[in-house]
C-alpha cells in the first residue's frame, strides 16, 4: 500500500514549514497568493488529500453546511440554490444538498444526518407541516438554521423570502388596471406561508379594486405544470368564467397556458394569465409570460451570508427579511377587458 502523503512531505519538497503549508491549503490570507498556489499545485502533484475529519477535531468545525429545499428540479429553487452556492463558494464552504419533496420524514432524516456529521449550519426551505419544534431541536443541538422561501411561525430564526402578499397584489392590480373584474387564482395551498401570503395579496387586491371574492375563483393545488394544466378543467367549468388568471408560480402558469391552448383558447388573447417567480422559461414562453420577479438570487445570497456571519459569531436575527418583488409585464396579460 502506498504511503500516505503528509503535510511534512509537501513542506520538505518546497523548503517551507508545515505551518505555512497548512495555512495555504486552508486559503489563509497570511500566505501570499503566489505561494498558496505553488503549495496547492505541489499537493495535487503529490496526491495529498485534505483530512477534513482531523481538521474538524482540531477546530470543532466540520466546514460542511446542509441545504434542504422542496425540489431542485423546480427552477425557482434552482435559482435560489445557484446564489447560495455562489456565496458559499466565495467564502470557501462546502454543502450537502437534500430535496425533501414536502416529505416531513425525509427532511427530518436529513437534519438528523447533519447533526450526526457535526454540520456547522443548515439552510432550509421547510416542508409542509414542519413544526417550530423541529427548528428548536436543531438549534438546541448546535445546528444553526436559516430559512428560505418559506417561514415558520414561532421558529425563532431568521428567514429570507419575497414579499408574497405585495407581489401578488402587483399582479392583480395590473389586471384590474386593464379592466378585468373577474380574476381567478390557481395553485398553491394555505398549508405554507407562501401560499397563505399570496392568497392574502390576491384577496386584498380584489378588495382594493371593489371586487367581491368568490370561492369558485380560487382553485388550490400543487405548484407544478401538471397541476396548472389539470386546473384548467375546473376553471372552464365556472359558470361565469373569469377573464384573467393569476397563478401561484410560473410553472403553474405555464401548465395553465398549455391547458387553455388544448381547450382552443389563446392565452394572452382570450384570457389573460400571470405567473409568479420569473424563472428563465417565462420570458421565452409562447406567449411570453407576465410574472412577478421574486428575488430568488437575493434570497439565496443573503440567506447564505447571514448563516455564515452567524457562524463567525455575529449576532443572530430572529426576523423575516422580505425581498421586494417586481412585476414583469409581457404578452400573456396583454388582453384587456372592455370597461
Amino acid at each position: 500500500m502506498a504511503q500516505k502523503v503528509k503535510l511534512s512531505t509537501i513542506a520538505d519538497s518546497l523548503g517551507l514549514s508545515t505551518a505555512t503549508v497548512s495555512l495555504a491549503l486552508r486559503d489563509s490570507s497570511l500566505v501570499a497568493e503566489v505561494t498558496r498556489e505553488r503549495i496547492k499545485q505541489s499537493a495535487r502533484d503529490l496526491g495529498y488529500i485534505y483530512n477534513r475529519r482531523a481538521a474538524s477535531l482540531r477546530t470543532s468545525k466540520s466546514g460542511i453546511l446542509g441545504v434542504c429545499v422542496h425540489d431542485i428540479m423546480n427552477p425557482f429553487f434552482g435559482e435560489i440554490l445557484k446564489s447560495v452556492e455562489d456565496e458559499l463558494d466565495r467564502r470557501r464552504q462546502t454543502f450537502i444538498l437534500c430535496n425533501h419533496h414536502d416529505e416531513l420524514a425525509k427532511q427530518r432524516s436529513f437534519v438528523d444526518t447533519m447533526l450526526q456529521l457535526g454540520a456547522d449550519g443548515l439552510i432550509l426551505s421547510p416542508a409542509i407541516g414542519t413544526p417550530a419544534s423541529d427548528i428548536h431541536l436543531a438549534e438546541e443541538n448546535d445546528l444553526p438554521v436559516t430559512l428560505i422561501a418559506r417561514t415558520i411561525e414561532g421558529s425563532g430564526v431568521c428567514g429570507f423570502r419575497g414579499d408574497d402578499a405585495y407581489g401578488m397584489g402587483l399582479a392583480v392590480d395590473h389586471l384590474i388596471g386593464r379592466g378585468h373584474r373577474s380574476i381567478a387564482m390557481i395553485g398553491g395551498t394555505a398549508m405554507t406561508s407562501t401560499g397563505r401570503d399570496r392568497e392574502a395579496g390576491y384577496r386584498a387586491a380584489l378588495k382594493r379594486g371593489g371586487i367581491e371574492f368568490r370561492d369558485e375563483w380560487r382553485v388550490e393545488g400543487p405548484r407544478d405544470r401538471h397541476s396548472g394544466f389539470d386546473a384548467v378543467s375546473a376553471f372552464l367549468a365556472i359558470e361565469k368564467r373569469p377573464t384573467a388568471i393569476v397563478c401561484f408560480s410560473d410553472l403553474v402558469a405555464l401548465g395553465v397556458m398549455y391547458g387553455l391552448s388544448r381547450a382552443g383558447l389563446r392565452p394572452g388573447v382570450d384570457i389573460a394569465v400571470i405567473g409568479y417567480d420569473d424563472i428563465d422559461e417565462a420570458a421565452i414562453a409562447t406567449p411570453a409570460l407576465t410574472t412577478v420577479a421574486n428575488g430568488q438570487s437575493e434570497v439565496g445570497r443573503r440567506a447564505a451570508g447571514a448563516l455564515l456571519d452567524r457562524l463567525q459569531g455575529l449576532p443572530a436575527s430572529e426576523e423575516t427579511i422580505l425581498i421586494t418583488p417586481e412585476l414583469k409585464i409581457r404578452q400573456s396579460s396583454e388582453f384587456a377587458w372592455p370597461n
